[in-house]
């Protein structure tokens, strides 16, 4: 039977140790040959969000387990406690694979552990973990980064599509669609699907491209190159694009494209508008290439996504009856 651990201290997010909780600690007798021991491990009790936590052992205890996971950390502008960090360091150390939930990113980047890795956390926190942390490559756009031994989730949801991905990868798809029956959730998500969030303007600034942006945003219906941007920022290409990589870490062209499929999502929850009619709205003229670019980009094509944040459709009889909250429809009976 292997053994997981959950890594707690002071200042755990609840929502995230609570669902690891649900994955590991099931029961799943019937479904699957074995399953997992579970230990809550930490220094005595443990404060997360409103609840207080007895922990069953020890954070030494970390070192005997299969697999540690370390849930959100709240305070990401905080050092993690240093007793958590050598624990979860320990702990890889004798073998184990280590996981984080969420911003939980933030304690195994303390560790070392993400080093020369591809990692990912919440995506309002990525810019922060790559800063702190430069020699980790963070992925902004991920649900979960499988890097073997060490994996980490984006926020909330995609922190039960890590958890579920570590269950298929233990015993098998099946005993893994069958949990997520009974939790309720998409059997599978894979890692490589994007978070379903926008990509923020950065804040107005004193940067030389804070009048740039607006100006954009007012134009996505319209061909822009390269040089017409530089032109309206008074600089030139070259110039642009340093500028581009210093404020927003990509090229003119991708943030471009990003804001553009900003305002595809935006209008696909909000209007009935055709695909041709939004292609033509963000400026990427037919339907045929509004779909590559936005599967590639999001992960699903623009009709799942309409269905998955368009929560009505109407009925033959004009009533409103609700979709499917998840892409590819119904989850199918519980057991």
């Amino acid at each position: 039977m292997a053994t997981v651990a959950l890594a707690v201290t002071d200042g755990m997010l609840p929502f995230e140790l609570s669902l690891a909780c649900e994955v590991f600690g099931a029961d799943m007798t019937g479904s699957a040959a074995s399953w997992y021991r579970l230990s809550v491990c930490g220094p005595d009790a443990v404060r997360v969000g409103r609840f207080r936590l007895e922990p069953d052992q020890g954070l030494d205890h970390l070192r005997r387990a299969d697999t540690v996971i370390v849930p959100g950390w709240a305070d990401v502008d905080a050092d993690p406690p240093a007793e958590l960090v050598d624990a979860v360091r320990a702990a890889h150390d004798a073998g184990a694979r280590v996981v984080s939930l969420c911003t939980g990113a933030f304690v195994l980047a303390a560790a070392g552990l993400l080093d020369g890795r591809r990692a990912t956390t919440h995506w309002a926190h990525t810019q922060e973990l790559a800063r702190r942390h430069p020699r980790v490559t963070v992925d902004p756009a991920v649900l979960y980064v499988d890097d073997g031994s060490v994996l980490t989730s984006a926020g909330k949801a995609a922190a039960m599509d890590l958890c579920l991905h570590l269950v298929r990868l233990d015993h098998g798809s099946s005993v893994a669609n069958t949990l997520a029956r009974r939790l309720v959730v998409p059997p599978h998500r894979d890692g490589g699907q994007a978070q379903f969030v926008t990509t923020p303007v950065p804040a107005p600034d004193n940067h030389p491209l804070a009048e740039l942006f607006p100006w954009v945003a007012r134009r996505l219906d319209h061909p822009l190159t390269v040089e017409d941007m530089a032109r309206r920022a008074r600089m030139s290409s070259r110039n642009l694009s340093r500028h581009f990589r210093t404020v927003t870490g990509t090229t003119p062209l991708q943030w471009l494209l990003t804001q553009r499929i900003r305002h595809a999502q935006e209008l696909l929850e909000t209007t009935d508008d055709t695909l041709d009619a939004i292609a033509a709205n963000t400026g990427m003229g037919t339907a045929t290439t509004l779909r590559r670019h936005f599967n590639r980009t999001v992960g699903v094509p623009p009709d799942t996504y309409r269905r998955t944040f368009r929560p009505h459709r109407p009925a033959p009889d004009g009533s409103r009856v609700p979709l499917s909250p998840f892409p590819g429809g119904d989850l199918g009976p519980l057991p």
